[in-house]
């Protein structure tokens, strides 16, 4: 039985110290899988949106005039299930685009599969990459938002004859979001950067300047040891 002070408007809210961060399989095969079988799910963690009607930046959001609380995992990243058009209804090309509030998500190369070590590395589903752009498809401005969403194989469908979305136009999906780290890493030493330059001066100008840079110096050394890292 769940525990009253870990639920918050009809989703889990973990206990401090502990993030949601499942692995591929994980997500696809206990999360996804179990959404499109109207199995239960392991944890009521992840909220339904509809990315057609939301910015990336809009999450947290507000659904049914409560708030999602925040249940991202370490690096930042949010998960929502999305009833999206099935591929079959989706307009046949290399480059997929999905409508959003501002803009929209496009495609960014092949969808990658998602196998079960479990089960003798079965395909059990996809992975497709997907950057935000704002503005009218396909001339808009790139952003640094992502998304990897994950969609059920063709094989997982078909197991189950009382699947009934497999005859209608639509098919859930479960999408990661994020904002590039070393973006906000960069925003950070912008913010501090202005700061800086807006601290009266205390003594010559030299002396100021060289703290400015120092201050430059060590978060250009961050980005660059996390670039490294990656």
């Amino acid at each position: 039985m769940e525990r009253k002070e870990f639920m918050q408007h009809g989703l889990v809210r973990l206990p401090p110290g502990f993030r949601f961060h499942p692995t591929e399989e994980e997500l696809v095969v206990q999360y996804l899988r179990r959404k499109a079988f109207s199995f239960p799910l392991p944890a009521a963690i992840i909220p339904e949106i509809d990315l057609g009607k939301l910015n990336p930046w809009d999450l947290p959001l507000h659904l049914g005039g409560s708030v999602v609380i925040n249940l991202g995992g370490s690096g930042g990243e949010k998960y929502f299930f999305y009833l999206r058009e099935s591929k079959s209804e989706q307009k046949k090309g290399r480059v997929s685009y999905q409508k959003a509030r501002l803009g929209y998500w496009k495609s960014m190369g092949k969808e990658k599969p998602v196998l079960a070590s479990s089960h003798g590395n079965e395909l059990v589903g996809l992975k497709q990459v997907m950057v935000f752009y704002r503005g009218k498809s396909p001339h808009g401005s790139k952003t640094d938002w992502i998304m990897n969403q994950y969609s059920l194989s063709n094989n997982e469908l078909l197991k189950s004859s009382t699947q009934s979305l497999i005859a209608s136009s639509k098919e859930w999906v479960v999408c990661q979001i994020f904002v590039k780290r070393r973006s906000m890493k960069l925003r950070v030493r912008n913010s501090r950067h202005e700061e800086n330059l807006q601290i009266p001066a205390t003594s010559s100008s030299s002396s100021s300047s060289s703290c400015i840079t120092e201050d430059l110096s060590d978060e250009e050394e961050s980005v660059n040891g996390e670039e490294a890292m990656s």
